[in-house]
């Protein structure tokens, strides 16, 4: 890696730019180490990862001691963000965002637009971990509403279509009801998915945020716990739960 890092070092002039895409943690840190001995002062480094807040100060405070810049670049839009543009909210000094505006206004949707100088080294990753929160919550009830949709199944109320139709004038369009629209019109049974749901952390750190600033986000933690949930970490406790009930009323319990 060290040699395909120098390479790429090499071929650049001026005060380079360098733009990350990893993994948020281990993989960030090992490349920003492998970097520093092949930068100049001046030379900007951006994390356009999910990467903790807390994590990018750190970085930001001890790369500008070497004369490096920083920015931490939250990045939305997911893979449609590659034909559409993407929502870039950027955390660091007013001079390295000047540095980098030219490529901010490059890959956001429009020059002047989706893209934000959020305020200094922390910051544009801030952003990103509410906004992912957000994302947790917008998702849950979608998913949620659909799912007392389907169950209701005398009214014969047609999911995909009923999606479709929100889709135009209702209060919940959004880009993600018509990524719903799109999965209920392909396959409105959701037949051959897991009902397992993953998170990928940021949804963690906004939990945790909450509690630290004592600000309540109950919507945004109970989409974290449902994932929790559906990754089988409420096994024990549902088990446990059935055991008490038959313990205390003599309930049946199922076998697993």
């Amino acid at each position: 890696m060290r040699e395909n890092l120098a390479a790429l070092c090499a071929r650049l002039d001026g005060e380079r730019i360098l733009i990350l895409s990893l993994p948020a943690g281990t993989p960030v840190e090992d490349t920003i180490k492998e970097l520093i001995p092949l930068l100049s002062a001046g030379d900007t480094i951006v994390d356009g990862g999910n990467s903790y807040y807390r994590d990018s100060m750190r970085r930001a405070l001890a790369l500008s001691q070497q004369g490096l810049r920083y920015i931490d670049a939250g990045i939305s839009g997911g893979i449609h963000g590659r034909e559409h543009g993407f929502c870039l909210m950027l955390g660091g000094t007013p001079k390295s965002i000047e540095i980098f505006a030219p490529v901010a206004k490059a890959l956001a949707p429009h020059p002047e637009n989706g893209w934000l100088h959020c305020g200094p080294s922390g910051a544009g990753h801030y952003a990103k971990m509410v906004h992912n929160g957000i994302e947790y919550g917008m998702m849950q009830a979608l998913a949620e509403g659909f799912a007392l949709l389907a169950a209701r199944k005398e009214l014969d109320i047609d999911p995909a279509r009923l999606a479709e139709t929100w889709r135009h004038g209702s209060v919940v369009r959004s880009w993600l009801l018509d990524l719903c629209a799109g999965i209920l019109k392909d396959n409105e049974s959701l037949s051959g998915i897991a009902p397992v749901v993953a998170d990928s952390g940021e949804g963690r750190w906004t939990a945790l945020e909450s509690i630290e600033l004592g600000v309540p986000a109950p919507v945004i933690t109970m989409a974290l716990m449902s994932r929790f949930s559906s990754q089988g970490r409420s096994d024990y406790a549902r088990r446990l739960l059935a055991m008490m009930r038959a313990k205390f009323g003599g309930h049946p319990i199922q076998k697993g």
